[in-house]
């Protein structure tokens, strides 16, 4: 016991208000984060004057998904270079926590799909908390109100149709279609066992039509891949003739083989992609610029190629901003990833109808400390 103001008060009673006290002060520190008020060149000076150099840890399938980022990058801020390992988001957050365990962190920046650790990693105090340029133009819904993290692009993944192979009157959009017999065989579908997004999708579908839908899909006999730009590349080149599990441009190259096609009524699946800036970075001044250049409204308008997580960008002509849609909610992701229990029931249920993962990851093996891309 310990007497305070001739009173006996329980050591107890002291640990809450000293707890108490740290979340307060916590708290403050969060809430005092302002906006960043300095433009990209003068970003872009402390950068260099840092060393110019960034290593990013980004979700995707193939080791250079993320050039064409890279490239507009460096060419916007040329002495900077930008390195971005891009791995399966389960693996990447695996490898931070390992990092993190080890103190042998790599990454200044983490921009990943699997969004349930970003408030884990926020309350863990591992994020830098940071508002970049933008930041208030930003959905509120796409972003954390104290700048552990912000969604830097909306992804969603929906139909691919080979144009040369399905008269446009035939494409299929909803669910129903793909288990039409004129498609039987010549579906490709990442591993929903896979690919947490694509899983949701089948959450999405045995949620309206029960699980006859996915025996029924089983028997179209579609063939599987791992990642979610073998469909794209395989709808394009004509292996296949349609998949529902990645994503397109809204706006295609004309000469392209292949269109992005939304569903009219059944749901599909859309998120906004996630970064943060790690509090241990080596590289801070070059992330502040990598989030801050995503943000910004030239980037979001000219280098992303689906829907920008920015309020006053306008989505190309043909499509309504992502949250007009009344066949997709961009949190309910957020909120099915949350779970995870759920998540892995559900997972394995759905690997008794359609059989579990086969093959090398298509990213290759970056290792555990990489700092750079894996030859492509």
């Amino acid at each position: 016991m310990q007497i305070i103001n001739g009173a006996a008060r329980p050591r107890s009673w002291l640990r809450a208000i000293s707890g108490l006290l740290v979340l307060c002060f916590q708290l403050s520190a969060h809430a005092g984060v302002s906006i960043e008020h300095k433009n990209l060149d003068q970003l872009y000076q402390e950068a260099k004057a840092e060393g110019g150099a960034l290593v990013v840890y980004a979700g995707g399938d193939t080791p250079g998904q993320q050039d064409g980022i890279k490239k507009a990058f460096e060419e916007r801020f040329p002495g900077v270079i930008l390195d971005v390992v891009v791995d399966y988001s389960k693996f990447h957050d695996a490898r931070i926590d390992n990092q993190l365990a080890t103190k042998m962190l790599t990454p200044d920046v983490v921009q990943l799909q699997t969004l349930q650790n970003y408030p884990r990693w926020k309350s863990e105090g591992v994020l830098l908390s940071y508002k970049p340029l933008g930041w208030d133009k930003v959905y509120p819904s796409f972003r954390d109100k104290d700048g552990a993290w912000t969604g830097v692009f909306v992804d969603a993944f929906s139909n691919v149709v080979n144009t040369q192979q399905i008269p446009q009157a035939a494409w299929p959009r909803e669910a129903k279609d793909y288990l039409r017999p004129d498609l039987k065989g010549k579906i490709v579908v990442t591993y929903p066992t896979d690919d947490d997004a694509v899983l949701f999708w089948f959450k999405l579908m045995v949620d309206k039509f029960g699980w006859s839908y996915v025996e029924r899909f089983r028997d179209q006999q579609p063939r599987y891949v791992r990642g979610t730009q073998a469909p794209a590349d395989d709808v394009e080149s004509g292996l296949s003739s349609a998949t529902f599990s990645t994503d397109g441009a809204l706006n295609p190259d004309p000469a392209a083989h292949s269109r992005f096609v939304l569903p009219k009524q059944d749901p599909f699946v859309s998120w906004a992609q996630r970064a943060a800036i790690l509090k241990d970075a080596k590289h801070p001044a070059a992330a502040k610029l990598y989030l801050s250049w995503l943000l910004d409204k030239k980037t979001q308008s000219e280098v992303w190629y689906m829907w920008s997580v920015r309020t006053d960008v306008t989505p190309p002509k043909g499509y309504k901003q992502i949250w007009d849609y009344p066949n997709t909610d961009p949190t309910a992701f957020e909120h099915f990833m949350a779970d995870r229990a759920a998540v892995e029931r559900f997972r394995a249920q759905i690997g008794l109808y359609l059989g579990e993962v086969k093959g090398e990851p298509s990213p290759g093996l970056p290792g555990l400390h990489p700092t750079t891309a894996l030859p492509h």
